[in-house]
């Protein structure tokens, strides 16, 4: 599946994503199961796999790494676990800092701490999406030119699990209004 041409949306890395939902909401509601209700069944299976198929796109597209993995995918350039570089030393070594300074501020119970590591690390992310999106834009869909671009889909994994678990840290020290 096409998530940019489910959608109607150019193939890029840099999306004007308030633009995008708002192409998903009026799709959502053209191909709504309940606008074909007096529609034949096969009518109403087309439009109900339509919506989800819209659905599906929407999710993946507004997701970095997601549309990231499209746009490789869609130039025949493999990802996942048994296709991506290993990361570099530099990255792995900075990671384990990352944790290791979050595990220290979780047994402190030091929720500021947590959301000061969430933040530089969130900046680090906004500038790894950043460089890969100009970098998406210079390749234009060259495959040769994309291949080596798989690593900086690596760097925003390791940024978006570290993200994740300082979100869940932050979650478990600060009460719930």
């Amino acid at each position: 599946m096409d998530p940019f041409a489910t959608l109607g949306l150019e193939r890029t890395f840099s999306l004007d994503l308030r633009a995008a939902e708002k192409t998903h909401r009026e799709l959502s509601r053209a191909l709504h199961p309940d606008r074909h209700a007096r529609g034949g069944a096969s009518e109403r299976r087309q439009a109900l796999e339509r919506a989800v198929a819209v659905n599906e796109a929407w999710r993946v597209v507004r997701d970095p790494i997601r549309r990231a993995e499209a746009l490789f995918t869609l130039a025949g350039v493999p990802v996942g676990d048994t296709h991506e570089p290993a990361p570099s030393p530099a990255l792995l070594m900075d990671m384990m800092e990352q944790r290791e300074a979050l595990a220290e501020a979780r047994s402190r119970r030091d929720a500021a701490a947590v959301r000061d590591l969430a933040a530089q690390v969130g900046a680090r992310e906004e500038a790894t999406e950043l460089a890969l999106g100009a970098a998406f834009e210079d390749a234009r869909g060259d495959r040769a030119r994309l291949e080596p671009l798989v690593a900086k889909l690596g760097e925003l994994r390791y940024y978006r699990r570290f993200l994740e678990e300082a979100s869940a840290i932050t979650d478990d020290l600060e009460p719930s209004s």
